[in-house]
């Protein structure tokens, strides 16, 4: 668990340099970009410092590594480092209009805590010593090669959407967005369960479910799906409506009333 308290230190260093970037820039939107590459860092630390098989600690880096690297991307070219500030923040701005640097001080500080608890995985399946591969890594790699093909087809499906003229203010309800009204956060979701498999083979592994099962919280409860429901309702009206009575909202499945 040192390996852990290091990564914690990092990222809590590493937020307040980036809250401290805020205060000179008023656009908090990076936030994101330094949480995924947070996490990646994570991992590598990990793998680096870890005393676990060879191997295995070599595919952890490795998956992280490319699931941030293909989600900083995405971000970046969705303006995650360019004006305006994302509304999330600038609500908090208009909230707490002279509170501004204590209250994104403890936004950039709950990253840090939350890049902590989801490192569990990395450190547990850094530390595991078993010969790769067992059945819990082959399964993880699957879950993994799954989770990020899901989350790119969903992610271009929706862009390909928004392109096109014809499509403004309609609801995007073809591909993997006809079985769920979020597939890509569902497939963010998926990758971390991936990362807790591949931890499952050391001592103590099960506290690594934590990960997806925090995970799930947020992009269900927190940060995820409420916001943008809330945002596609006041932007969509009764075709958002509509598109939520017929589609899951979270985990894939049939439309209603499909035949």
């Amino acid at each position: 668990m040192e390996q852990l308290l290091w990564i914690a230190l990092g990222a809590f260093a590493v937020m307040t340099l980036g809250w401290a970037w805020q205060l000179r820039t008023r656009n908090a939107t990076f936030i994101d970009v330094l949480w995924t590459g947070g996490l990646a860092g994570a991992a590598v630390f990990a793998a680096v410092a870890g005393s676990g098989d060879g191997t295995r600690r070599f595919v952890l880096a490795l998956l992280v590594v490319a699931w941030g690297g293909r989600l900083i991307a995405h971000l970046i070219g969705r303006g995650a480092l360019r004006d305006p500030e994302d509304p999330r923040y600038t609500r908090l701005r208009e909230m707490f209009p002279k509170q501004q640097g204590p209250i994104f001080l403890i936004v950039f500080w709950i990253q840090a805590l939350l890049v902590a608890i989801l490192a569990l995985p990395f450190v547990f399946a850094a530390s595991d010593a078993g010969a790769f591969p067992r059945i819990t890594d082959v399964l993880a790699v699957l879950v993994w090669v799954v989770a990020i093909a899901g989350e790119s087809v969903a992610d271009a499906q929706l862009e390909r959407f928004r392109r096109k003229p014809e499509n403004k203010g309609k609801v995007c309800d073809t591909g993997l967005w006809r079985f769920s009204r979020h597939p890509n956060y569902f497939f963010e979701w998926l990758n971390w369960c991936a990362y807790a498999l591949l931890a499952l083979g050391a001592a103590g592994g099960w506290i690594a479910l934590i990960a997806p099962v925090l995970m799930l919280l947020l992009v269900t409860k927190v940060s995820g799906v409420p916001p943008t429901e809330r945002r596609m309702l006041a932007t969509r009206g009764e075709a958002f409506r509509a598109y939520q009575r017929r589609t899951s909202a979270f985990f894939p499945w049939f439309p209603k009333g499909a035949k």
